[in-house]
């Protein structure tokens, strides 16, 4: 059920709801708000403050009452669509080049640490009884992408907008206290600039925060960890098709059973599809970096335009965030959300010494 159903005037013959306009433009003074606190306190990434003024909006007097009426139906358009069409252009930023010039040693470290945080994220997540489909988004967030997974991943797994919306706000919290916990562990750890941006590449979550927390040490940090966490995105076309199998098979196989545990997609609606056509989207620009043929103004104004669109959809997750409900869960998902970040800092940790 959306949160525009079962609402007073929503019967047949009664007042139609309201348009997507409304959340539209809420989402976009979200996006113009967040670049001002970005310019204001550069710390702070883009992305980083449209999550958490979408959840402020969602929760201030006089606010609230528009966000989750008039607004609802455009402020879910920009947390599906526009997400969508972000994910797609990232994948502009990726170069089959780039990623293999790092070296198959360091290849290998990111592919470890993404397999051991997404399956024992997912575990830990089950364990500690989490409703619906948030050990699963909270689980890619933390392997490969911050939102920009979670998005996508939701979108094939049919996951209801609460529950994406939780996985946002806890990623997105995790991600900016690495920004300022992880620069503090730079020297005690015994790293390099070089060996610090590979940690900070294979272990915090989002592009921005990678940015953000490696370029405390300096450009040969920031190349590093850029490069890195470029190596993860490239993991979200085969994570999220796995995904979509997964569903497909449950959907195929699991009918009679009670559904219970199983991702909302595998519980009712049509199977996603094994290629989700905005992940094509995505290798096929991928496939466009790696040619060479984009000039430098192009990918910048791609990066640029993919940032506002991913803060748009932010801007619209968080505003689907119910603290009240998040508080009833609040110590399971702060203990899997601190459990996670312990196995992927651990595991990358430990790869980039190996690497040396």
């Amino acid at each position: 059920m959306t949160l525009t159903e079962n609402r007073p005037g929503t019967a047949a013959g009664a007042v139609p709801p309201p348009g997507r306009l409304p959340g539209l433009a809420m989402a976009a003074a979200g996006v113009v708000l967040a670049w001002a606190v970005h310019r204001l306190v550069p710390a702070v990434p883009l992305l980083t403050a449209a999550v958490v003024l979408g959840v402020a909006a969602a929760h201030l007097p006089g606010v609230r009452e528009r966000v989750r009426g008039a607004g609802r139906p455009g402020l879910t358009l920009a947390g599906k669509r526009l997400m969508r069409l972000g994910v797609v252009l990232l994948g502009l930023r990726l170069s089959l080049g780039d990623v293999l010039g790092v070296g198959w040693a360091t290849v290998a470290v990111v592919l470890v640490t993404v397999v051991v945080t997404f399956f024992g994220t997912l575990w830990l997540g089950r364990r500690l009884g989490l409703r619906g489909d948030q050990p699963l988004l909270i689980a890619t967030g933390y392997a490969i992408c911050g939102a920009s997974a979670i998005g996508a991943v939701g979108e094939v797994s049919g996951s209801d907008e609460e529950d994406t919306a939780t996985s946002v706000a806890l990623v997105t919290l995790c991600g900016t206290l690495a920004i300022g916990v992880l620069p503090l562990l730079h020297h005690p750890l015994g790293l390099d600039d070089a060996a610090f941006g590979r940690w900070v590449g294979a272990g915090v979550h989002d592009v921005g925060q990678v940015v953000a927390t490696a370029q405390t040490a300096g450009p040969e940090a920031l190349g590093e960890a850029v490069l890195v966490k470029l190596m993860r995105v490239a993991l979200l076309a085969p994570l999220v098709g796995a995904v979509a199998v997964a569903v497909r098979r449950r959907r195929a196989g699991g009918a009679g059973g009670s559904g219970a545990g199983e991702p909302a997609a595998a519980r009712g609606g049509r199977r996603p599809p094994v290629l989700p056509l905005f992940v094509a989207g995505f290798l096929a620009m991928a496939g466009l970096r790696s040619t060479g043929l984009l000039p430098g103004v192009v990918l910048d104004g791609a990066r640029h335009v993919q940032e506002l669109l991913l803060a748009a959809a932010l801007f619209g997750l968080g505003s689907a965030v119910h603290l009240p409900s998040l508080v009833r869960t609040g110590g399971r998902v702060a203990a899997l959300g601190l459990g996670a970040w312990a196995v992927i800092a651990g595991v990358s940790y430990a790869g980039v010494l190996m690497v040396g």
